[in-house]
């Protein structure tokens, strides 16, 4: 059965879809089978992954208010073993029409239940709020990883989100945990990162990856050409970070030094 694996951050801003896009990419050049479901009415995911939003039929919102089957709405991307669920505007009503339906906090997770036995991992990517659309998602995953920005005030969102998290664990998906902690936006110039970085490791403890994920220019570029960063720039700085990242994922080790050093090398 796959890992289902929520990105969950109710700031904008941090780094989610950016990450869901590259580490959901270099996990399908390791070999592994992998969906990436976009439930965010901007369909941010689903652009920068290379799909016009302005043209797909069918859409996550189909499938949380319609319960068409999974498979009806994937598309395959540019990265082999890569696949999305693609979303755009139309998921913008989902919010207010769920509130009447049964159940309807499991409808993604009721729609996962298949596609589970044929990925190896599932990404969602969930919208920057803590609506009912973040709801599905948390039921629906096994693990959530929270980005969280190097700069001032980072953290203090995240008690906000925890509390949720824990809600959902005691009241409607017991099994949920927390996958990690990624540090994004790190400017390794500034005294602030390396604080925010401190405090998230104090706090979090080993949950906290060791990969930091700095501003890195071909990052912010890729998605304005719809694609990963590992096939716009792979010898980039933010493109070796993802990898190392998707290494991380997988359990391959990765020293706290090592990263931060590198981090501070390139600048």
């Amino acid at each position: 059965m796959g890992k289902v694996i929520t990105i969950c951050n109710q700031k904008g801003g941090t780094g989610k879809t950016t990450s869901a896009i590259n580490l959901s990419s270099y996990l399908a050049i390791a070999g592994k089978k992998v969906l990436v479901i976009d439930l965010d009415p901007q369909g941010n995911a689903t652009s920068g992954i290379g799909v016009n939003k302005h043209n797909i039929q069918k859409s996550t919102y189909h499938v949380l208010l319609e319960e068409l089957d999974l498979q009806e709405v994937l598309h395959p991307t540019a990265v082999p073993n890569l696949f999305l669920a693609p979303a755009n505007l139309d998921l913008t009503g989902a919010e207010v029409e769920l509130v009447s339906v049964l159940g309807r906090e499991y409808r993604l997770k009721r729609a996962l239940q298949k596609a589970k036995e044929d990925f190896d991992f599932i990404f969602i990517d969930s919208p920057p709020s803590l609506g009912l659309l973040t709801i599905n998602a948390l039921c629906a995953a096994d693990s959530v990883l929270i980005p969280v920005q190097c700069e001032y005030y980072a953290l203090e969102g995240l008690t906000q989100l925890n509390n949720t998290i824990t809600l959902v664990k005691d009241n409607l998906n017991p099994n949920l945990y927390i996958e990690g902690v990624l540090l994004t936006m790190a400017d390794f110039r500034t005294n602030l990162t390396k604080e925010v970085i401190q405090e998230a490791r104090n706090h979090f403890n080993e949950k906290v990856y060791k990969t930091v994920i700095p501003r890195n220019i071909r990052l912010t570029e890729a998605p304005s050409f719809g694609k990963p960063v590992a096939l716009y720039d792979k010898d980039s700085l933010g493109a070796l970070k993802y990898e190392e990242l998707s290494k991380e994922v997988l359990g391959i080790p990765i020293t706290t030094e090592n990263s931060l050093a590198e981090g501070a090398q390139h600048g």
